[in-house]
């Protein structure tokens, strides 16, 4: 879950700057590819997750 906030906190900050920043809009798209790959990589956890079933 931390590698999650750290991805989605450096998105965000490359987002910013990317935007702000006048000639510097690949950061932006690099912001969105990080964000995307974050969402992607906790679906996945969260996929593997609910898979489990305790044995009874």
């Amino acid at each position: 879950m931390a590698l999650f906030l750290f991805l989605v906190l450096v998105a965000v900050v490359l987002g910013i700057i990317g935007a702000v920043a006048e000639g510097l809009g690949y950061l932006l798209i690099i912001g969105i590819v990080v964000l995307v790959a974050a969402v992607a990589f906790i679906a996945l956890l969260w996929s593997r997750r609910s898979g489990r079933r305790p044995i009874r």
